[in-house]
């Protein structure tokens, strides 16, 4: 086996990171940590690396076979030669650390999500409290994701995240205006508010929901243009966030709230805690407060016991609602959770099918509603050049997962953070074309 002779210099460590952005914060975090002990750090980077760290995803099977394909290409880096040391953290070392040992005796070390400063040990760093809240961005410079909470306490049966996250666990509305600031400091002027449960704020720390109050207390801070909120629960959802929404320009028009289902039984298995009316009930009064709120929802296909009628009635609630953005995932057994004793008995070509044709169904509302948008005016914000385009957003789209808004480059030298007017001028099922009109 080929060995890579030691350098004398500090090594290079490469942060790979995979899943969703909760992640992502998670390395961003390890990344500013590592750059306060003076160490090279870099994350994604194509060049060579003496130093590996894989930030894995355990959410789901699709999820979890990537991570495990990851680690095994950088083992077989290692034996080439061409990495020293590999290092692997996130969710799926949490989950499955002794077996991975045991599996991965390549591996230099497991570390779970609550390992930071261990992990930082073994990397030759120290944690360094004071850097908290001092957050080195992978993004684009003009956005950024701010996790206001940790861990999950809902008992939905099947979700593995509170055994890889733990108990949710808020951050105060103080820590999280002064890290927006620091945000903004950098550059950002989109904010991308994460959590499990964005809902479920203030619960744990101040003894009742506060999401309303942090919103508030956000749009104070100067230099910030869009707010955006993710991953809200709808059972027990806090009306009073759409009337801040309503209220405060910032607050982009956009909510994500992934339903799971509609079909009443398998809410219920689901332990979701809501019904399919109580559902259409509070998008009804969403969208009373917030008429052109732009909703994204995520839905899972294939959940033990789901009949072909559930499926229809899903099928019909996604056409009546007819929501802006969805997304859909095939149901898969999660160690731990209460759904894995229950028969998983749909078929995977079925759970393909059903998927289909719900993304299929998406696709023709998405079609509709962007059609609606020619003739208007939108105002987007610049993330990149393609080819003949420059390639924004609305206030309606987060980016890398919504529509994409193509503006004309012809005669148009803007440049990626810039706020413009654009003249919708045609439309495609998951994107709009439009021209520059004018800076805003």
């Amino acid at each position: 086996m080929k060995t890579r002779p030691r350098s004398r210099q500090q090594p290079r460590i490469n942060v790979l990171t995979l899943g969703c952005s909760k992640n992502l914060v998670d390395s961003e975090n390890l990344l500013t940590q590592l750059a306060g002990s003076g160490l090279v750090a870099t994350h994604e980077a194509q060049g060579p690396a003496e130093v590996v760290v894989i930030n894995t995803c355990g959410f789901i099977d699709r999820a979890k076979e990537e991570s495990i394909q990851t680690i095994l290409e950088c083992i077989d880096e290692k034996n080439a030669g061409r990495i020293e040391k590999l290092f692997v953290t996130g969710c799926l070392s949490e989950r499955y650390r002794d077996d991975l040992r045991a599996e991965m005796p390549e591996v230099d070390g497991f570390f779970g999500t609550h390992d930071l400063p261990d992990l930082l040990a073994a990397l030759g760093a120290d944690y360094k409290h004071e850097l908290i809240g001092e957050r080195r961005t992978t993004t684009d410079s003009h956005y950024a994701y701010l996790k206001i909470a940790e861990g999950c306490d809902r008992p939905c049966s099947f979700c593995a995240i509170p055994l890889m996250r733990g108990s949710h666990r808020s951050r105060s509305i103080e820590s999280l205006q002064d890290e927006a600031r620091f945000l903004v400091s950098r550059g950002a002027t989109e904010l991308m508010l994460i959590a499990q449960d964005l809902t479920y704020y203030g619960l744990d720390r101040y003894g009742k929901r506060r999401l309303a109050e942090l919103l508030d207390a956000l749009c104070e801070v100067e230099g910030l243009r869009w707010i955006r909120l993710h991953y809200a629960y709808p059972s027990g959802f806090p009306l009073e966030v759409i009337e801040v929404m309503a209220r405060q320009p910032q607050i982009c028009h956009y909510l994500d709230m992934p339903l799971q289902h509609a079909a009443d039984a398998v809410l219920k298995r689901m332990r979701r805690g809501i019904t399919r009316q109580k559902t259409l009930d509070l998008i009804a009064a969403i969208r009373e407060r917030v008429p052109d709120i732009a909703l994204r929802t995520t839905l899972l296909v294939g959940f033990p016991g789901e009949t072909e009628a559930d499926f229809d009635e899903l099928l019909e609630f996604v056409e009546a609602v007819r929501f802006d953005r969805l997304g859909v995932f095939q149901y898969s057994h999660e160690e731990g959770t209460h759904a894995a004793t229950l028969g998983d008995d749909v078929p995977p070509e079925v759970k393909q099918e059903r998927a289909d044709r719900l993304m299929a169904l998406q696709q023709d509302i998405s079609f509709d509603l962007n059609r609606r948008r020619i003739g208007t005016e939108l105002t987007a914000v610049v993330d990149r050049r393609e080819g003949r385009h420059w390639v924004g957003r609305t206030q309606y789209d987060s980016p890398e997962v919504d529509n994409e808004v193509l503006i004309d480059a012809a005669g148009q030298a803007l440049v990626p953070g810039q706020y413009v007017q654009v003249a919708i001028t045609d439309a495609a099922e998951y994107d709009l074309f439009g021209k520059f009109v004018r800076n805003t």
